[in-house]
């Protein structure tokens, strides 16, 4: 690492001591906006992938004369296999660079991606969507690890709220893509158009991201790994992060596994291309993302999880009832929140941890995706035995979970303020 990389070096001139300059990234400076749009569109390949069977549940379901539970793997898997592989994809970050890491994970998953219009049982489609998951984990834990390297500590938040934007207009896009050329040709087009647009994603994004300046490979040996998520796992700030992470998916894997089948359903009926349009709610989820700087900024890290997990719960009220209006108003709102809390709670772990940055935030987006696999799986069941009312329980139960956490954080803050 140079000695411009740290920020914290000095040059010794003949009288006087100068600070180095700063060499990360800061916006309006050069390489950022590069930066931004690479990872940007890194977030949106990962996202249309990672979901891409979601709004087509319904359609697989009767494909393979299936029920919702079981088509509902189809998106467990996918988020299981990126929980489970996202540890082990971030030690190999630090070994061989955060941008390797990322262009081969992209890499293998729209292969995947490709592949997976061709399944020719459901067993076949979960265990592709497995595999796809697993590529993925690559992305998410060295993404954040990249930006907290490459960018200055004051615009993170901001950088890191961009990429969960591009999360958001990729599962945005993927869905309302999905949707409308599935109203058409059937689902296994749709998904393999995703596919086709998340490789021009991987291609632009290997092209436009700067290579890293201050990275410092690290080791790949075991019990170094186990020593630094050990030390990850003590710190009661960051447990109490990846708690908050995993059940604000929750309840998004939950609600929008699920949102499709009810929407097909009396009193609405809408046919598949009108119900992949709904997912347009993901819009709010880029402005609410991209604005939690300012948003940590005026009511802090605590009351900006308040109001994101206050304005999800608000929306899962408000799609309980019978009227099209209100429940696409009750999915602004919990897309609003969840993606607010999301930003807040991901660029906290950034911050916090002095360390094996790679290790934390994989740590959380594990925690996460464990969040989405639960909600998409548990959500999926419980519309099955209570219809939306057992949907929309589930997820107000985790966004008290959130409350709770936060209330303890808080608590924590009084008697130990520099552990908060």
């Amino acid at each position: 690492m140079s000695p411009a990389s740290t920020g914290a070096s000095t040059i010794v001139g003949a009288a006087t001591t100068v600070p180095a300059p700063d060499s990360r990234l800061t916006p309006g400076g050069p390489g950022y906006r590069r930066m931004s749009f690479a990872l940007f569109l890194a977030g949106v390949a990962t996202f249309a992938l990672l979901y891409s069977t979601q709004a087509l549940l319904p359609l697989i379901s009767n494909g393979f004369g299936v029920s919702a539970s079981d088509a509902s793997w189809t998106v467990a898997a996918a988020t299981g296999g990126l929980a489970l592989f996202v540890l082990p994809m971030s030690a190999l970050s630090e070994r061989f660079g955060r941008r390797t890491v990322m262009t081969a994970s992209l890499a293998v998953a729209v292969t995947v991606g490709l592949l997976v219009p061709f399944a020719p049982s459901l067993g076949v489609l979960v265990v592709l969507r497995g595999v796809q998951g697993a590529a993925l984990a690559g992305l998410p834990a060295s993404a954040t690890a990249y930006l907290a390297e490459e960018v200055r500590p004051k615009a993170l938040v901001t950088a890191i709220g961009l990429f969960v934007a591009g999360n958001s207009v990729g599962g945005m896009s993927g869905r309302v893509i999905t949707g409308w050329v599935a109203q058409e040709w059937g689902w296994r087009i749709a998904v393999g158009v995703v596919g086709a647009i998340a490789v021009g994603c991987a291609i632009a994004f290997r092209l436009l991201l700067p290579a890293p300046q201050h990275f410092k490979a690290g080791s790949l040996h075991p019990r170094r790994l186990l020593g630094t998520v050990r030390d990850h796992l003590a710190n009661p700030l960051l447990r109490r992060l990846y708690a908050i992470g995993a059940l604000f998916m929750t309840v998004f894997g939950g609600v929008y596994t699920v949102i499709g089948y009810r929407l097909t359903e009396e009193p609405f009926s809408l046919p598949q291309g009108i119900i992949g349009s709904i997912f347009l709610v993901y819009l709010v989820g880029t402005v609410s993302a991209s604005t939690a700087g300012r948003l940590v900024g005026r009511l802090g890290r605590r009351g900006a999880l308040y109001l994101g997990g206050g304005t999800t719960a608000a929306g899962l009220l408000l799609s309980l009832a019978d009227s099209l209006p209100l429940v696409l108003l009750g999915l602004v709102l919990i897309t609003a929140g969840f993606f607010a809390g999301h930003a807040v709670a991901s660029s906290a772990v950034s911050k916090t941890a002095t360390h094996g940055r790679a290790q934390a935030s994989a740590l959380y987006q594990s925690a996460y995706y464990i969040g989405s696999s639960a909600g998409s799986t548990v959500g999926a069941m419980a519309f099955h035995a209570s219809g939306w009312s057992g949907t929309v329980g589930v997820g107000l139960l985790a966004i008290l979970g959130v409350v709770t956490i936060t209330v303890l954080g808080s608590l924590a803050a009084r008697r130990a303020p520099v552990a908060a």
